[in-house]
């Protein structure tokens, strides 16, 4: 019997839950830069029967036996991640992005040591120093931002900084910033003053794997990601490094931080790399940053301020006070949600509101391109998207808007197998 029939007799009320899931998914516009949809082989090594096994510890150094078939599968899976991206040491243990920073810094920092990251209102992450997260209350974090000018990256801050604070670590990667992010100032940088180089490519791994993003792989010390966003895999974390420093990130994986690696999402891994080595996956990139490129150009025609003034890569920010002084970024996401477009309120550079409100939304390309779309529906995209913000409050407005959204993504399912 197939797995989804044999859920559906065993407890029908979670099977019913994911059904409709499904149905969310399939009929509603996902445009949340960090969401995108994986492929059938992905969804079926992440519910396997690896999944049964625990295998605390590496490939040849286990903590349990019968974990020969396992460490082929962790093997194959580091094999993969280093020949994709060029590096000499993979840890792909990591539950998650946030705990494959954690397990860097664990490795290479004591508490208290400086480190430099990018500004969580201008683009960066929670685990790049907020005083919320962890890495913000056990690590002394100084943050760079964008110039006002032109709202990207100000190296001459980000080397000034450095020079007077003489961090242990510079961190580079984002999670809100539209640009691309050129790892080479930040390596010069980082040589200059003695500091380590940690580059973060969660958002961007599918971007350099295809092609499309300069790898920070040659220049960072450590490169840590996600294997999920533009990569297209399942939900996880991965960490890259030289030779140098494997042994001290992997004792920081495991037994620092984390027990029993899971191996069923391991093996998920593996199958990504595969699928992102593949030459259609270099389309795929290009892709999503032309459909990214024709979403911001379609959503500025609509007179909506773009953060930067448009995008390099597979997201842009809208501010959204080009429509609405009023307009929060929350209000504005439930608006669009109840419509069936799925995105995310985000803060913009300086913003004056909080980020549990914001002035901004963050939109992304990645799983609308994975469905299909091209240039054409990001034109259609954006028009719906600007009805919406003119009328927020609107339910005749956002009922006709949802009604058009649905006649789009039933041309576009990403999963008619499992309607």
């Amino acid at each position: 019997m197939p797995i989804p029939d044999v859920l559906a007799a065993a407890d029908p009320e979670v099977a019913g839950i994911i059904q409709r899931e499904v149905e969310r998914q399939n009929t509603t516009l996902q445009l949340i830069a960090s969401e995108n949809f994986t492929s059938p082989a992905v969804l079926a090594a992440t519910g396997s029967v690896l999944t049964n096994k625990y295998s605390e510890g590496y490939p040849g150094k286990r903590y349990y036996g019968g974990n020969q078939v396992i460490d082929e599968v962790e093997d194959l899976a580091r094999e993969r991640v280093c020949a994709l991206f060029g590096a000499e040491h993979a840890n792909v243990q990591p539950h998650s992005g946030a705990s494959a920073n954690a397990a860097v810094y664990f490795a290479l920092l004591e508490p208290g040591d400086t480190v430099m990251g990018m500004r969580l209102d201008q683009g960066g992450h929670l685990t790049h120093g907020s005083p919320v997260n962890f890495s913000g209350q056990v690590y002394r974090f100084v943050s760079y931002g964008v110039t006002p000018s032109d709202e990207r990256i100000d190296f001459d801050q980000v080397r000034d900084l450095a020079r007077a604070e003489r961090p242990k670590m510079i961190l580079a990667g984002a999670t809100a910033y539209p640009r691309v992010i050129d790892p080479e100032p930040f390596r010069a940088i980082a040589e200059e003053v003695g500091a380590l180089f940690l580059f973060d490519m969660a958002h961007i791994a599918g971007l350099v794997a295809g092609g499309v993003h300069p790898s920070p792989v040659p220049h960072a010390d450590v490169v840590t990601f996600t294997t999920h966003k533009t990569l297209r895999g399942p939900r996880g974390g991965c960490i890259l490094s030289t030779a140098a420093h494997a042994a001290a990130i992997d004792k920081a994986v495991f037994p620092g931080l984390q027990g029993g690696p899971l191996e069923h999402v391991i093996a998920a891994k593996a199958v990504a790399f595969r699928e992102a080595a593949h030459p259609d996956f270099a389309d795929y990139a290009r892709r999503v940053v032309e459909n990214a490129a024709a979403l911001a150009e379609a959503l500025a025609g609509e007179g909506l301020r773009l953060v930067s003034g448009g995008t390099d890569n597979h997201l842009m920010l809208v501010d959204l006070r080009s429509v609405d002084a009023e307009l929060t970024g929350k209000r504005a996401r439930l608006a669009l949600d109840r419509a069936g477009i799925t995105l995310n309120e985000n803060t913009v550079p300086d913003d004056p509101r909080p980020p549990y409100i914001t002035s901004g939304l963050r939109v992304g390309t990645p799983a609308v391109t994975t469905a299909g779309m091209g240039p054409d529906e990001m034109a259609q995209i954006a028009s719906l998207i600007a009805r919406v913000l003119r009328d927020p409050a609107g339910e005749d407005t956002v009922t006709a808007v949802r009604d058009e959204v649905a006649v789009l993504c039933a041309k576009f399912t990403p999963y008619p197998d499992l309607a």
